[in-house]
């Protein structure tokens, strides 16, 4: 028998996320407790255009007080609604652009270690420009800015790209787009 949930108390809802301290039992029946962060999810977009530019967001991360430049995003806030239909709003939403097709680049775990979000990334193609919705302050404020594919690993071996979700998206759509092993 392996390790498995034994209960679980959650000590704060907030907007988005929860925070609960979990019960666990270990193969030996050791009981443990664990931190853990209740995430609805998210998806990430990698708008590429057809001259092979990427659109990106630099937009203010409270949580570590700086901006970032990061593919565009948002959380999967509404009910049963597929990732790639969540995707096509959020790009829509943050960035003012409609996908003629949306590709499933990957998905994953972001902190395993103490949160249970599930992100999902995508490449959007057959870009056309829609009326954007900027949700926020933080949208509000933020800029649009376009970069060649073939800049991704300078700008990330730099640091002027360091969000997970959109070192990810880029380097797997760089993947594709050039054919890379």
């Amino acid at each position: 028998m392996g390790f498995r949930v034994v209960g679980e108390e959650v000590i704060h809802r907030g907007h988005v996320i929860s925070l609960a301290v979990g019960r666990f039992a270990a193969p030996d029946g050791e009981i443990f407790e664990r931190d853990v962060v209740h995430h609805p999810g998210a998806v990430s977009v990698v708008p590429l255009h057809a001259d092979g530019t990427v659109v990106l967001v630099r937009q203010y991360r409270a949580a570590i007080d700086r901006e970032l430049l990061e593919v565009p995003a948002g959380k999967r806030d509404v009910h049963g609604e597929d990732p790639a239909v969540t995707a096509h709003r959020e790009l829509a939403e943050e960035v003012g652009l409609r996908a003629g097709r949306v590709e499933k680049l990957a998905e994953f775990y972001n902190s395993p270690g103490f949160c249970d979000e599930h992100s999902y990334v995508f490449l959007a193609l057959d870009l056309e420009e829609v009326t954007s919705d900027a949700q926020g302050p933080e949208e509000r404020h933020m800029t649009i800015e376009q970069i060649a594919l073939p800049e991704v690993p300078a700008l990330i071996a730099s640091g002027e790209i360091s969000d997970a979700k959109t070192i990810i998206g880029l380097c797997l759509a760089r993947q594709r787009v050039e054919g890379l092993p």
